[in-house]
């Protein structure tokens, strides 16, 4: 072995042989580490054209503001489940497999969703009909029937990623967005009408209230005025210690503050307006008619004059 040309060639053979190993049998079909590698190359080779197909798409987003961004994200996520299943069944061929006893395999998949998978397969599909029927997009804000309130800043599998106004992500299940209630903000249009609604005390002039809301609104930056969409200011109802207002304000989900509650912005102004126009904000309270009283109470209360 000391010609360089023989030990290459004895490497070379042994690689070869290693490569034709067979490592286990599926059927007829003999897996070697060879089929393994070729494997893992068609699967690899389809995870970058997918990555780079998504960069392309990104690439038309930024060059054309006309396209949804919801759009291509939707089309982005269906073509790289195609190429992945495609290059799954590639390389299912490769290792010898014969697709069309695939049945068998699906059928023992079938009884495993049954069971233990059942709730994955479902967050799947329900994954698919979110891309498909497209009822929520990527930007769009939210709120589930659980309290979680966001927007949506991914579609994935399994799951949908929402951040809230706290800048914290949260993982939602997509079959919670097939079966529970989904309130979505900015579905065809993100205009929204809030009611904010307080009291004042009994005696104070409409007209004046009327006006310290309405100029609180004003102060509010994301409140809208033109047109019939102008802030307006309703009187509800006769408490049992205030006279109950709302202001009505229109507002666009997508100009939302990041920080702190909407109705939290409006309360604040109309305390501060309520303040400068002079208008007293009531405290519950009750007034006691006795109809009757004892004697010894009268008179001790006499005595007590006296």
């Amino acid at each position: 072995m000391n010609n360089p040309g023989l030990l290459l060639q004895a490497l070379w053979q042994h690689a070869v042989n290693l490569y034709h190993f067979p490592l286990f049998s599926i059927g007829e079909s003999a897996v070697t580490p060879g089929s393994i590698i070729w494997v893992l190359i068609i699967v690899g080779f389809a995870a970058f054209l997918s990555a780079r197909f998504r960069k392309l798409l990104a690439r038309v987003a930024e060059g054309r503001r006309t396209v949804s961004e919801a759009s291509l994200f939707a089309i982005g996520r269906i073509v790289h489940y195609i190429i992945m299943v495609a290059a799954v069944l590639i390389g299912f061929s490769t290792l010898g497999i014969d697709l069309s006893k695939l049945a068998l395999v699906a059928g023992a998949l079938s009884v495993g969703i049954g069971f233990g998978l059942q709730s994955i397969f479902n967050n799947f599909i329900s994954g698919i009909i979110l891309l498909f029927e497209r009822p929520l997009k990527v930007g769009d804000l939210i709120e589930l029937e659980s309290g979680v309130r966001g927007r949506i800043k991914s579609i994935n599998v399994r799951s949908t990623q929402i951040t809230t106004w706290d800048n914290i992500d949260i993982l939602v299940p997509n079959s919670e967005f097939i079966s529970g209630r989904v309130t979505n903000y900015t579905f065809i249009d993100d205009l929204r009408r809030l009611h904010i609604p307080f009291g004042v005390a009994y005696g104070s002039e409409k007209e004046t209230v009327k006006k310290a809301a309405i100029e609180a609104a004003l102060r509010v930056p994301f409140t809208l005025t033109e047109g019939d969409r102008a802030p307006d200011v309703w009187l509800v109802n006769f408490g049992a210690s205030s006279l109950d207002f709302e202001l009505i304000v229109w507002i666009r989900g997508n100009q939302l503050p990041k920080r702190g509650s909407t109705t939290a912005y409006y309360l604040w102004e109309i305390e501060t307006s309520l303040k400068e126009h002079g208008i007293e904000i009531p405290f519950p309270q009750q007034d006691l008619h006795v109809r009757s009283i004892d004697d010894e109470v009268v008179n001790a209360i006499k005595g007590d004059k006296v």
